[in-house]
């Protein structure tokens, strides 16, 4: 491994953890856990949250993203 590789895993690592860092500050504001498929069942006692539709819609996004990355 020589001093370019490490560099350029460096610069990729940054943005990655800047990208996340947006992600989080911005959480709030997305709709992510209360879209129409997300199942909220029980009462006061017993509670159950199944975020199905948020689980796909993130599923897509990283299949969309990692397929764009590894056909180089």
């Amino acid at each position: 491994m020589n001093w370019v590789e490490v560099g350029r895993f460096l610069v990729i690592a940054g943005t990655v953890i800047l990208i996340l860092g947006i992600l989080f500050m911005v959480a709030d504001k997305l709709p992510l856990g209360r879209l129409p498929g997300d199942f909220h069942l029980g009462n006061n006692r017993f509670k159950i949250y199944i975020p199905l539709a948020t689980s796909l819609l993130i599923s897509v996004i990283l299949t969309l993203i990692l397929n764009f990355f590894s056909k180089r």
